[in-house]
C-alpha cells in the first residue's frame, strides 16, 4: 500500500507540474494580487482535479469517448479560455489596482474550478494513471487500492497548490505596473494559444470519429 501511495503521489506531482491553463491563470492572478489569489486559483483547480480523479478512477472516463458528452465539455473549455484571453488583454490595457479583497479571491477560485472542470483531458489522464497499478503488482485493484491511489494523487495536488502559488508569487513579487501589464499580455496569448490548440484537437477528434463511422466508399477501377 505504501508503494502504491508513493507512486500515486509522484504521478500526481508530475500531473500538476505540467504547464497549462491553470498555471497561466495562477500567474495572471499573482501578477495582480500576489500569493493569496494565486493560491485561490490552485484551490479552485483542486476541486476540479478531485472530481475528475474520482470519475477517472471509477472508470467513467470511458464516457468521455462519447461525442455527445465530450464535445460540449471541450467546447465549454475553449470558450472559457477565449474569455480569459480577452479579459487578460483588456486588463493589460487598463489602469488597475491590486485586488486582495473577498471579490478578487472568489473570482480567482471560480476561475480555477472552471478551468479544471472544463478540461476533459484530466479524467482521461487519471484513468490512464490508474492502469499503472498493474506495473506495481496490483493486477486486480480493490476499492481500497483505488482509495489509496486517490489519496496519493490528492495529497500531491494539495501540496502543489502551495508550491506553485509560492513560486509564482515569489517570482512576481515587487513587479511594477509595466511588468504586470506585460505578464497579463503574455497570459492572454497563452490562453488564446491553449484555446486554439484545444479547438484543433476537438476538430481533429470529430473528423477522425466521422471517418470511422462513415461507410467504406466504392472505388472505381
Amino acid at each position: 500500500m505504501l508503494t502504491l501511495f508513493a507512486s500515486a503521489f509522484v504521478l500526481g506531482l508530475i500531473f500538476n507540474a505540467a504547464p497549462g491553463a491553470v498555471f497561466a491563470e495562477t500567474v495572471r492572478q499573482a501578477a495582480r494580487g500576489g500569493y493569496r489569489p494565486a493560491l485561490q486559483v490552485q484551490f479552485g483547480s483542486l476541486v476540479g482535479d478531485a472530481t475528475w480523479a474520482a470519475l477517472g478512477l471509477a472508470g467513467i472516463g470511458l464516457l468521455l469517448q462519447l461525442d455527445w458528452l465530450r464535445t460540449p465539455v471541450a467546447i465549454g473549455g475553449v470558450l472559457y479560455l477565449l474569455y480569459l484571453a480577452w479579459d487578460s488583454w483588456k486588463a493589460a490595457k487598463a489602469e488597475f489596482e491590486i485586488g486582495t479583497g473577498a471579490s478578487a479571491k472568489q473570482n480567482a477560485f471560480r476561475s480555477g474550478v472552471l478551468l479544471s472542470l472544463t478540461n476533459p483531458q484530466n479524467v482521461a489522464y487519471v484513468a490512464a494513471l490508474s492502469t499503472s497499478m498493474g506495473a506495481l503488482g496490483v493486477t486486480q485493484p480493490t476499492a481500497e487500492d483505488y482509495a489509496v491511489f486517490f489519496a496519493g494523487l490528492m495529497l500531491a495536488s494539495f501540496l502543489w497548490c502551495f508550491i506553485c502559488a509560492g513560486i509564482v508569487a515569489r517570482v512576481l513579487h515587487g513587479a511594477n505596473a509595466t511588468w504586470t501589464k506585460v505578464t497579463y499580455q503574455l497570459c492572454a496569448v497563452a490562453f488564446f494559444v491553449l484555446a486554439i490548440s484545444s479547438l484543433r484537437e476537438l476538430v481533429t477528434h470529430s473528423v477522425a470519429r466521422a471517418g470511422q463511422s462513415s461507410p467504406p466508399s466504392i472505388q472505381s477501377r
